[in-house]
């Protein structure tokens, strides 16, 4: 009888080696990624100890026990996946904790629009798009809190003034949206930009600046049904 880890059963039943301490290495050599750990290593490596102990144990008695290499591996699949989604809950994905903490204007804090405009052209003209792309969105949100469209709030993200601008600029919403992914994307998804997304940033600058919001108390008498008159009979 093979034991799991060691050997599995193919498909017409002859015996694949497939060594187990390797693949268990490098699964352990992934969950301790700094990616992962960088918020509470303390805690992430008693989770990670607690869980591989489980993982030998299951092995051991999966070893003992009979249990063949198909079966086997399908456990091995479950726990995998488990161990992800609890990682994935307890971390998010990758600097989702410098996206929040440091909002969208990083550890400098707000400058004035006009700066960040002059510092995102200065970026483009040198072909630097990336950073050309970051300092174009700062200078997009905070245009907007200079109209008083977001109020200035410490730590607000690019997705949350996006959500917020896109209910005083319903029109523009989408496009809000689509730059503030677009930004999350170069300046914590370690992804390259270019000239087309910058353009289609400064475009939307330029186009909010020419819009007027859409009031709540106006929007609401909009939606009301029109009072009826009755004629005399």
């Amino acid at each position: 009888m093979p034991i799991w880890g060691d050997r599995l059963l193919a498909a017409g039943s002859a015996p694949v080696t497939v060594p187990r301490d390797p693949a268990r290495d490098a699964a352990r050599d992934e969950l301790l990624k700094a990616d992962y750990h960088k918020n509470d290593p303390t805690v992430l490596e008693r989770v990670v100890g607690w869980i591989w102990d489980h993982i030998d144990r299951a092995m051991g008695s999966i070893s003992g026990d009979g249990t063949d290499g198909t079966t086997g591996l399908v456990l091995f699949l479950v726990v995998a996946v488990v161990i992800g989604a609890a990682l994935w809950w307890r971390l998010g994905p990758p600097k989702r904790a410098a996206r929040t903490v440091l909002g969208v204007y990083g550890t400098e804090g707000p400058r004035s629009a006009d700066r960040y405009r002059a510092e995102a052209a200065g970026h483009a003209a040198a072909g630097r798009w990336s950073e050309a792309v970051r300092e174009q969105m700062r200078a997009l949100v905070r245009a907007l809190e200079e109209r008083t469209l977001l109020d200035a709030r410490p730590g607000r993200t690019a997705d949350e003034a996006a959500a917020e601008a896109g209910r005083a600029l319903p029109e523009h919403a989408a496009a809000l949206a689509a730059a503030a992914r677009t930004f999350d994307d170069v300046a914590y998804g370690e992804r390259t930009a270019d000239q087309a997304a910058y353009q289609l940033l400064l475009d939307l600058d330029r186009t909010l600046e020419r819009t007027r919001p859409v009031l709540a108390h106006a929007s609401a008498a909009a939606a009301a049904p029109a009072p009826t008159t009755g004629g005399a009979a």
